[in-house]
């Protein structure tokens, strides 16, 4: 059976779960949901697709999961791939998932959305430079991790990867220069060497060229 996944290219969170789905084998196929136009906030959406009013989502049969972390660890018990190699690699993978939840994406998707996507006019530049500071911080913490070692954890891509580099392929100005990066962009260019490996605007359905 083929695994829905309901997504928009501008999402660095439905990124997180279409990429570990396009990597593993599985069969799955994008659903476009129109979050420019308010798909998301309508009551429609909310009663048959997410309570929560977001992407992504992934309908398997009867199952269906959100929340880009969840769904990766469904697409880890469905292929085998991705969790850790042992049961403390496991939990490491999830305490940099968790990490990224709190202190990296959410960050960087609010000040992508702030810095890109809201007219000019109303874009709060002391937000934005609020949360390029936290950013600042994050991108400290994943760059001295990764001196020494490919992956975030183990010896090859995990769900940690995926969800740290959710929003950092992205061409959208808000505050992340690879090339004052080099651990970071070192690793992004071996998450990029992958076999299957996409960008998120040829992997799931929609970006800005659409809407210009």
């Amino acid at each position: 059976m083929t695994i829905d996944l309901y997504c928009f290219g501008e999402s660095g969170n439905a990124y997180k779960a279409a990429l570990p789905l396009e990597l593993s084998g599985l069969d799955w196929r994008p659903v476009k949901v129109d979050f420019f136009n308010g798909e998301t906030r309508t009551p429609e959406y909310r009663a048959a697709v997410n309570e929560m009013g977001e992407v992504p989502v992934m309908v398997d049969g009867d199952t269906r999961l959100t929340q880009s972390g969840v769904i990766q660890m469904y697409v880890t018990e469905k292929s085998g791939r991705f969790g850790g190699a042992t049961p403390e690699e496991a939990r490491e993978v999830m305490r940099w998932v968790f990490w990224d939840n709190h202190k990296l994406s959410s960050q960087a998707g609010m000040t992508r959305f702030l810095n890109n996507f809201l007219p000019e006019e109303k874009r709060p530049q002391d937000v934005i430079a609020f949360t390029q500071g936290r950013l600042k911080a994050a991108y400290q913490v994943l760059d001295a991790h990764l001196a020494g070692r490919d992956w975030i954890v183990g010896d090859g891509p995990t769900n940690a990867d995926f969800s740290c580099c959710g929003y950092l392929f992205y061409p959208e100005p808000f505050g992340f220069e690879r090339a004052e990066w080099p651990e970071i962009d070192r690793w992004l260019r071996g998450i990029e060497a992958l076999p299957g490996w996409t960008h998120p605007y040829e992997l799931m359905p929609g970006s800005p060229a659409d809407r210009a």
